[in-house]
């Protein structure tokens, strides 16, 4: 829960002329706040926000070189997750640790516009108690998958299980396997994206591959090619935000269906073509390695029999 805070920003040469609105928000998500723009919007209009100089401030004012504007940013109420009937499957669960199996179109845990519906809602039907540590909006989650993206997700039940999956996180010995359908024709039977990725400075919903970004490995392996697509198995080196879509986008071949880094003529399904398969790790507590493999959803499995038939692509 975000205490009562006082910030202080100062509009540098370079960001004259952007709208006051969205350069609070983005400023204010650089230091971890958790907001949205429309939350700021209403900061603005209750007079949360102050400038040290006279006048009004509004949403859309441009900013100016040298200007100083202080936010009260309000304390956040108590989060309280609500139980939610969410379709999901329950691959394992024991006193420490749970895995999921989450359908396309499902969010993994809470967040702003997204409080209800979630994984996080639907284990809180099902009795299930997640570690506290992950935040009051995200308890027990370790990593995470893209709404639109469907497969397998742990979650930590107990404190050891969170320091010990999140620890093999960070030291990329956690077996993470998707299975994706691309644009294209690849070039290479298989091979490695080293792309670092950071936030994309003119769209703060989307991310891309640039230097000052955080390094992102994918490593590849083409299964099948068709004439005008191929599916990939992806084995994920590291988990940043995105990866797989963006580093495909950026290498030529972007998701089917990716309505976000893809192309508008793409295949009939209802979300980027991306499958989280398999999901390996060492238990926490019982030092066993533990393996997950989810079939793929119906509908990538129809489309595929499809580009095998030859009836698209």
């Amino acid at each position: 829960m975000r205490s009562a805070v006082r910030v202080i920003y100062e509009v540098a040469p370079s960001e004259a002329g952007e709208r006051l609105d969205k350069w609070l928000t983005e400023r204010l998500q650089e230091d971890e706040v958790d907001i949205s723009r429309t939350v700021v919007q209403q900061w603005l209009k209750s007079g949360c926000v102050t400038r040290r100089r006279p006048g009004k401030v509004k949403a859309s004012d441009p900013l100016e070189p040298g200007d100083v504007y202080e936010i009260e940013v309000p304390a956040e109420e108590p989060f309280v997750i609500v139980p939610d009937d969410v379709a999901m499957h329950m691959m394992y669960e024991d006193d420490d640790l749970v895995v999921v199996d989450k359908p396309r179109g499902v969010v993994v845990h809470p967040g702003a516009g997204n409080e209800r519906g979630t994984l996080v809602n639907g284990l809180a039907a099902r009795g299930v108690r997640l570690s506290a540590l992950g935040g009051e909006m995200r308890p027990g989650v370790v990593h995470r998958i893209d709404k639109d993206t469907s497969g397998l997700v742990m979650f930590a039940k107990t404190e050891r299980a969170y320091y010990g999956l999140t620890e093999q996180l960070r030291e990329h010995t956690v077996t993470r396997q998707y299975r994706a359908i691309v644009h294209g024709k690849m070039e290479h039977r298989s091979g490695t994206i080293d792309m670092p990725i950071a936030r994309d400075p003119n769209d703060r919903q989307r991310m891309a591959a640039r230097l000052e970004g955080k390094r992102a490995v994918t490593h590849f392996q083409v299964i099948e090619q068709f004439d005008r697509y191929a599916v990939v198995m992806c084995q994920l080196e590291t988990g940043r935000t995105h990866q797989i879509r963006v580093h495909f986008a950026e290498i030529g071949h972007p998701l089917a269906g990716d309505k976000v880094y893809g192309r508008r003529h793409t295949l009939p399904i209802d979300g980027q073509a991306l499958h989280a398969e398999t999901l390996g790790f060492v238990h926490p507590a019982t030092g066993q390695w533990m393996s997950f493999a989810s079939p793929l959803p119906a509908d990538m499995e129809q489309l595929i029999e499809w580009l095998r038939a030859g009836r698209i692509g």
